[in-house]
């Protein structure tokens, strides 16, 4: 051990996560019990998560210790090089430096290792034999699959059927690493049996995923709990080593960002980045912090601050967040991962706060400026990391147009080497530029109009 503690001195990586509870200029609203009402306790959680888990999830600790044994496997790539995008910048031609995390070196090719791991370690140490999960895309799914092989656990991941279908390399990077996926919505569970009885030819949401993969936890006879790959705070918390890593290596270059960036889906990867700038922000320093998230699941720019849950079986805690709405299933867009009804607890409240400025993109907008992206920095972005490359291309924009000089700090969630289909149907034409409409919202949100009001 002792030597580990000098391979982690030489390489630098975070020893504490950071916690932004505990720097909130504004208490959140609790979440809350759907039978009672009342602010959830930790033991109403105890079915589904470990009580480890549970109590960085309620907690308000400004700094959390990372475990020796979680920082061994995160020396497999962490911390992430941090590059500044030369080429990209010289196409843009805007007064602009452009930098960014990439979190695409991780084995899984994604950020979703950063909380994978630390989920397998403290349900390993809580005695767990089997974890159940869902996945969009499959990235998280694959992180997954990955940690609990780390530490001898079995998983069962529920994927997005849309994505089952379009990306079957995730799904066998799942079985590679030892995990079962199953395509949501399924037979399996009496939730997804009675969702498909109702909708047979759904292309499924991350909603019922969770709905399924919670089902499972709590009926199995093996000791199982559920792990989240977003949205929770213990999720953004274990997330926050890409924005602590991303603040010491601009500190030796000697620059701080005018602009940081990430892309949203339920809100990891973007409060893994932010939640250290954020900080800042609410202690007087002027950054701007941006959200990108798709036009067809406009959850921040188009939904309600609302109560609602986070599955669409309502299993899980009533969460104050924007919402689309728990029964809502989004178009099945390519960047599965974004195909999310709620955001973040913490990512709203932001948003409430005003600290946080949303903005929403077209899937054509976003892999036009994938393909610039890729074609003048060599890396194939993930469709979902497309999202924050159009930001980042609007940001350079606005720069050009105010004729300000602007330092660009984005996170560069992941790689898109399993997702060429996507580039495909772009290149062919057949990608829509998919906008929610009204009425849909309207229908959505009719699901959560008796629920209480933050």
């Amino acid at each position: 051990m002792e030597q580990v503690k000098v391979v982690l001195q030489d390489r630098e990586i975070p020893k504490k996560w950071y916690n932004i509870m505990a720097d909130l200029p504004t208490p959140m609203k609790p979440p809350l019990h759907p039978g009672t009402g009342q602010p959830v306790t930790p033991d109403d959680l105890s079915a589904i998560f470990p009580m480890n888990i549970i109590e960085h999830e309620a907690s308000n600790k400004r700094w959390i210790k990372i475990p020796e044994e979680v920082l061994q496997k995160y020396l497999l790539w962490r911390p992430s090089p941090l590059y500044r995008a030369y080429n990209f910048e010289k196409l843009l031609n805007c007064p602009v430096k452009i930098y960014y995390k990439n979190e695409g070196v991780s084995p899984a090719g994604s950020h979703k290792p950063n909380a994978a791991v630390p989920m397998a370690y403290y349900n390993k140490v809580a005695g767990t034999k089997r974890i159940t999960t869902e996945t969009g895309a499959g990235q998280w799914g694959s992180a997954l699959a990955m940690a609990t092989q780390m530490f001898g656990l079995e998983c069962r991941v529920y994927m997005v059927k849309i994505s089952y279908e379009q990306k079957p390399y995730r799904r066998l990077m799942m079985n590679t690493w030892g995990a079962e996926c199953i395509p949501s919505p399924s037979t399996l569970t009496q939730s997804g049996r009675d969702f498909l009885a109702k909708h047979p030819n759904s292309p499924g949401s991350l909603g019922i995923a969770i709905s399924e993969a919670i089902e499972d936890a709590v009926t199995s006879k093996v000791k199982t709990h559920y792990a989240l790959g977003s949205v929770l705070n213990h999720v953004l918390i274990y997330q926050s080593i890409i924005g602590l890593e991303a603040e010491k290596q601009m500190q030796k270059l000697g620059i701080y960002p005018d602009v940081v960036l990430g892309c949203c889906g339920g809100g990891s990867n973007f409060a893994g980045i932010a939640a250290p700038f954020v900080r800042d922000k609410i202690h007087g320093k002027n950054v701007k912090i941006v959200g990108a998230e798709p036009s067809s699941c406009p959850t921040m720019t188009k939904g309600p601050f609302a109560y609602d849950f986070g599955d669409l079986a309502q299993k899980t805690p009533l969460l104050p967040m924007y919402t689309l709405g728990h029964d809502y299933v989004p178009a099945p867009i390519h960047a599965g991962g974004l195909r999310y009804h709620g955001m973040a607890p913490i990512v709203s409240h932001l948003v409430r706060e005003k600290l946080v400025e949303p903005r929403a993109y077209d899937q054509l907008k976003t892999f036009d400026a994938g393909v610039k992206w890729a074609r003048s920095e060599g890396f194939i972005p993930a469709p979902e990391t497309n999202h924050v490359l159009a930001a980042v291309v609007d940001e350079a924009m606005r720069a050009k147009k105010e004729g300000k000089e602007k330092t660009i700090l984005f996170n560069w969630s992941g790689h898109g080497i399993i997702d060429l289909t996507a580039y495909d149907a772009f290149f062919a034409g057949k990608l829509k530029a998919y906008e929610l409409p009204g009425h849909e919202i309207d229908r959505a949100l009719r699901a959560i109009k008796n629920f209480p009001k933050p």
